[in-house]
């Protein structure tokens, strides 16, 4: 994947759930009156120091960009 698309970041999988249990985004979701776990969408932003410099909770797609760059002024 990250070959065939030229990412010049490596991928990452979280197949025991520990990182979205860490910072708190594993959480009951609903659809259609049917209650399960599943991740929200949310967006850490670390500063090069490796800090948490933003949380942004819940974002929507129309509104993200703008969000994060707010984030990183």
């Amino acid at each position: 994947m990250i070959r065939n698309h030229s990412l010049p970041f490596p991928l990452l999988s979280d197949e025991a759930k520990e990182i979205v249990q860490a910072y708190g985004v594993w959480v009951e979701k609903s659809m259609y009156g049917k209650k399960y776990m599943g991740t929200e969408r949310s967006t850490v932003i670390i500063g090069p120091d490796g800090k948490v410099k933003a949380v942004l909770r819940k974002v929507q797609p129309a509104e993200h960009l703008d969000v994060v760059l707010q984030a990183l002024a």
